[in-house]
């Protein structure tokens, strides 16, 4: 009689281990999936809060009377070229003649047959400072030519630029010197320098010379004298740049309210804040088949928000007109829970009167100094209610969700720490067991063939 085992040791699947894991891994795959649904919520308040931070970027960029104003200038570009400080300048209407254009001290000196070739000979270029103070320049051999000249005036400090010209009026010599001072106007009179020069193949002296001049305008009739082309400080924020001399000629400048470029901030702006709410609406859109443990659906922080939105959009703006509405300015809900934008009446309510725009806003003081808040600046606080750290609702929803996250991580790891030691058991248990079978059948075999052997005590039956 023998004793039989399965044909590999203990009979069982070669795999007993990894199939018991497997079926230990069962939590740990719960835990991960319901990982991914938090971070599902998590990604999506990423998303949302960027949109809040868009929003607010808006409102920084309009928070304030001098940062939402734009200013528009209408004039004579041929003749001028006006730039209005937002921040300082006020709407009006001006008359400007330009009589005549600043002019710098400049000289021009006879002409040479070229520039390079042309032998002027060694000397000095003498030069009296304004201040009385006496300079000269020694011109050596290597830069007696109308381009050394200038090169040497150019690399000293005497207060004179040099440029070497093709004047074109003489073909046999084409080429001068002129020299200019940098500023214009009477108080900078050029005193020209003397050329001293011997040996040379011709002289070189100033041919024509041409005196500073001072800028005369006349502003709204009155005659102004400038000592450069520009005028500024006279109309407080606005700064105009003579481009061209029309004596008689009156040119019209007229600032006013830029009501398309407001227009479009504040158009962006609403786009900013519809976002913020089509989101929400997005959100909070549940169906059957929607999973509202991977959505914000129904989220506390997101309806918190959407209700303070819309109180600040709903509360009424003090303002010096009397209590107003930014509906009165076209912008109110839509039947999506959107806000619409009435652009035409928006631009219409600038023209007719930018003050009560601004004010509805941006706010106003008061006579006591005391500021008011206007549209805008609750929209701020609403937005630093959202995202303000550590207690910003947005800001205390996701640190809840990545706590979460962290927990989960936390479990998982734990199990997995378990799940190993608990692996390396089974292995050392089923390697034992496997030892144990194979020697007991070893010595099953054996004792098979212990029996299988004759008995020497045994009769002979075959005699």
């Amino acid at each position: 009689m023998s004793i039989s085992f399965g044909s590999m040791n203990t009979g069982l699947p070669k795999d007993i281990v990894q199939q018991i894991m497997k079926a230990e891994q069962i939590p740990v795959k719960k835990m991960e999936y319901r990982k991914e649904k938090v971070q599902d919520k998590m990604n999506l308040l990423e998303q949302f809060t960027q949109l809040v931070e868009g929003m607010r970027g808006e409102v920084l960029k309009n928070k304030s009377a001098r940062s939402l104003r734009e200013l528009k200038v209408n004039t004579n570009e041929e003749i001028l070229n006006v730039v209005a400080d937002k921040n300082i300048a006020n709407p009006g209407s001006y008359k400007l003649e330009v009589m005549e254009l600043a002019q710098k001290s400049s000289a021009m000196t006879n002409g040479v047959k070229d520039k390079d070739q042309t032998y002027l000979g060694v000397g000095y270029i003498s030069y009296k400072l304004p201040n009385g103070e006496k300079k000269e320049i020694y011109v050596d051999k290597e830069n007696s030519s109308l381009s050394g000249v200038a090169r040497l005036i150019n690399q000293s400090d005497i207060g004179i630029n040099a440029t070497v010209v093709n004047d074109g009026k003489d073909s046999k010599k084409p080429y001068r010197l002129i020299l200019s001072l940098d500023e214009t106007g009477k108080a900078n009179k050029a005193n020209f320098p003397y050329f001293y020069f011997v040996d040379g193949q011709t002289d070189l002296y100033l041919d024509q010379e041409r005196p500073a001049q001072n800028a005369k305008v006349k502003l709204d009739g009155f005659e102004i004298e400038l000592a450069e082309n520009k005028l500024s400080d006279v109309i407080p924020g606005v700064t105009v740049d003579l481009k061209k001399a029309k004596p008689g000629e009156e040119v019209s400048i007229e600032i006013s309210e830029d009501t398309v470029q407001i227009t479009e901030k504040v158009s962006t702006l609403v786009e900013s804040i519809n976002e913020v709410l089509t989101f929400i609406r997005e959100q909070n859109a549940v169906d059957e088949s929607t999973d509202t443990s991977r959505t914000l659906g129904g989220d506390s922080s997101l309806k918190s928000l959407e209700a303070r939105l819309r109180g600040t959009i709903f509360t009424p703006v003090e303002t010096s007109f009397g209590n107003k509405r930014i509906g009165d300015l076209g912008i109110v809900f839509n039947r999506n829970g959107t806000l619409d934008f009435d652009e035409q009446k928006f631009e219409k309510e600038v023209a007719g009167n930018y003050k009560l725009v601004s004010e509805i806003l941006t706010g106003y003081y008061k006579a006591d100094g005391v500021k008011t808040d206007g549209f805008v600046e609750r929209l701020d606080e609403v937005a630093n209610q959202a995202l303000r750290p550590p207690t910003g609702l947005l800001h205390s929803r996701k640190t809840g969700l990545r706590q979460n996250i962290n927990q989960i991580d936390q479990r998982i790891s734990d199990k997995q720490r378990q799940l190993e030691q608990k692996e390396r058991v089974l292995k050392e248990k089923f390697t034992r067991l496997e030892e144990t079978v194979s020697r007991i059948k070893g010595q099953g075999a054996g004792l098979a063939g212990f029996g299988a052997m004759p008995n020497p005590a045994a009769p002979n039956m075959a005699g």
